[in-house]
């Protein structure tokens, strides 16, 4: 993957664009939709025990790899039950539950 598709979001400095209140808004929205999820967490729901490998916040990345014309990020993880590598882009919600967590 493209490192500069697969920075943190909080290491993505605000932009003369980001300096308005609405896309600061949506950036902090974005970042509570992907929540404690960054490469190297683990991370357990209902579907399963996920492991991230990626983190893409480029907007038409994200929107290409998920063919959702809205999409904001995408999360690749690892499903550690299956063993298979899948693109998602899931908002972090309550039933959702750090196993591991990376500095």
């Amino acid at each position: 993957m493209d490192q500069d598709r697969t920075r943190s979001i909080s290491s993505i400095p605000p932009t003369s664009d980001d300096s308005s209140q609405a896309n600061e808004a949506l950036r902090r929205t974005v970042a509570g939709q992907i929540g404690p999820r960054k490469p190297g967490v683990v991370y357990d729901n209902a579907d399963g025990i996920f492991e991230v490998i990626g983190l893409t916040l480029d907007r038409s990345e994200a929107r290409r790899v998920l063919k959702r014309r809205a999409a904001q990020f995408a999360i690749t993880v690892h499903d550690r039950i299956t063993g298979t590598v899948d693109t998602i882009g899931t908002v972090w919600t309550g039933s959702d539950r750090v196993l591991k967590a990376v500095a």
